[in-house]
């Protein structure tokens, strides 16, 4: 293959755009369902239990509303990486390896469509 391409055409990156676009949505979706349930922590209210109960209750909320934050903090991440790749679609730089150069293989881009490098740049950190 002498004439090997060095980015994708733009029906390929209108494809990848509409992936990029579907998990963008359900996750925002899934951040606003995090958030909310740290708005409102006693949802499966607990309140009128006893006080013994409570302080143990006090603790596993704590630990709870640890883990939520840290899953909104991952989700967050997830989302600004989606949009970088939406950007880098905008400049048609999308699926080029940021270390090697090289075109990112389409089952990659699929599998982790918010990639900047292929699997042999990222096996060599």
């Amino acid at each position: 293959m002498e004439n090997e391409k060095t980015r994708y055409s733009d029906a390929e990156l209108k494809e990848f755009k509409e992936l990029l676009l579907d998990k963008l949505r359900s996750s925002k979706e899934e951040l606003n369902s995090l958030a909310s349930s740290l708005s409102n922590p006693n949802a499966n209210g607990t309140d009128d239990t006893a006080g013994t109960y409570k302080t143990l209750e006090d603790g596993s909320a704590t630990l709870e509303k640890e883990q939520i934050n840290q899953l909104a903090a991952r989700q967050k991440k997830f989302i600004e990486q989606l949009e970088a790749a939406l950007v880098r679609i905008e400049n048609k730089t999308y699926g080029i390896c940021k270390v090697t150069g090289k075109l990112i293989p389409k089952e990659r881009l699929r599998a982790v469509p918010h990639t900047t490098m292929t699997m042999e740049a990222k096996l060599k950190q």
